[in-house]
């Protein structure tokens, strides 16, 4: 595939552009990844990295950028025993994770819609 699509990008002045948007469109379909309380969930196997194909997995960043990830910083800490328990009922960690995912997803959509805009530019104006 990752062949076949160079070829497409072709090597004029906007091949970068539309490497950029159609590698862009082709990662589209794969599932975002959800935070969630595991606490929450009874069925294990939404633990699982599909790509990875692991059982049990967990993902985080820098805590310097976002919320979610400060929020799984400070659980695994506490997990760890670095840091005394967070006072948050695994309800009200759900409910964040649901905001965070809501958010994230707001984003991803104005994301999606400003590349649909750029491409249909890119297509008008290409003879």
């Amino acid at each position: 595939l990752q062949k076949s699509l160079s070829e497409t990008f072709g090597a004029d002045k906007y091949s970068r552009a539309r490497k950029e948007v159609l590698t862009y469109m082709f990662s589209r379909p794969m599932q975002m990844a959800l935070y969630f309380c595991t606490g929450v969930l009874k069925d294990e196997t939404l633990f699982h990295h599909y790509a990875l194909n692991v059982p049990f997995y967990t993902h985080f960043t820098s805590p310097i950028r976002r919320y979610a990830d400060i929020v799984v910083h400070r659980l695994l800490c506490a997990s760890l025993g670095a840091r005394s328990p967070l006072k948050m009922e695994k309800e009200a960690i759900q409910k964040q994770a649901d905001h965070c995912n809501d958010r994230k997803m707001a984003s991803k959509r104005v994301q999606e819609l400003s590349a649909d805009l750029f491409f249909s530019v890119f297509v008008r104006v290409r003879p």
